[in-house]
């Protein structure tokens, strides 16, 4: 006579065909299933991140062309003198359009229809050296500042008409003007050198100027560490102009060539704290 199944078996062999089997089988599926997403959805993030990282390294070579032909258009501008100065001038503005064409057309398309602001401190240091130069040169021909808008319309014609034009950030614009102001330090000690007193006095004002309003707008700016250093440095520049431009006055019979002998001169008369 034929053995009966054990119970133990039955229930397995019940177990293969019921409810449970299935439910477990549907976990699986679902298991799978979730991980097949994970995998895509990683793939997609780390071709992102590939991307992105590539772009980085194209907007620092960008960034550093701009600086490094920025600073050459400064230092063409501070080899002029009295008898040079238009033909000085008009080398440095034509340097000056070439880093537009060359070099920040480069940047704004690599930035265009981006989130660039994602990318700011990679092309900040050019962008910053570029409105320096610019703004340089700005001053040196007509006496006035270059402003914000000047310097956005600019770049518009390099953006493509079909996305939001690329514009400068307004806190690199302030870092830009505030290494202006070294600058025009140099150029003003230079001026006293070569006679021209009058001038140097011009651009200690317009020094001056800057400074002051910018102290204005800085507690409004989070107390950024950048603009923190710079506001220093900018101080010290005023310093070091007045200084000069005042020792021409207190000594102005030593200088036969130098000094101005209006008494009404913005340097004379002020207070020791002011110098």
């Amino acid at each position: 006579m034929a053995s009966k199944p054990k119970p133990h078996r039955l229930h397995q062999l019940a177990g293969t065909t019921g409810p449970q089997s299935s439910a477990k089988r549907a976990r699986t599926m679902s298991t799978e299933s979730s991980s097949t997403a994970m995998k895509d959805a990683f793939a997609k993030y780390a071709d992102y991140l590939n991307h992105f990282n590539e772009k980085r390294e194209r907007v620092i070579k960008a960034s550093r062309d701009i600086t490094i032909n920025s600073k050459k258009v400064i230092f063409q501008v501070h080899r002029m003198s009295r008898l040079n100065k238009e033909e000085v001038l008009e080398k440095a503005e034509k340097d000056l359009a070439a880093v537009i064409n060359q070099y920040i057309s480069r940047l704004v398309k690599e930035l265009q229809g981006t989130d660039h602001w994602k990318l700011r401190r990679a092309y900040s240091p050019g962008v910053q050296e570029y409105i320096e130069a610019a703004t340089f040169c700005k001053f040196c021909r007509t006496g006035t500042l270059l402003n914000l808008e000047e310097i956005n319309a600019t770049f518009l014609p390099l953006s493509d008409p079909s996305l939001e034009p690329l514009k400068v950030n307004v806190l690199d614009y302030l870092l830009g003007l505030a290494d202006l102001t070294g600058e025009l330090m140099r150029l003003a000690i230079g001026r006293i050198s070569d006679g021209e007193f009058e001038y140097a006095e011009k651009i200690c004002r317009f020094v001056r100027d800057i400074y002051r309003e910018l102290t204005i707008l800085f507690p409004l700016m989070d107390d950024n560490s950048d603009m923190k250093m710079k506001m220093d440095t900018m101080l010290q520049s005023v310093v070091k102009i007045e200084n000069a431009c005042f020792r021409v006055h207190v000594r102005g019979s030593e200088y036969t060539l130098l000094g101005s002998s209006d008494p009404s001169s913005f340097l004379l008369g002020l207070p020791d704290s002011e110098l």
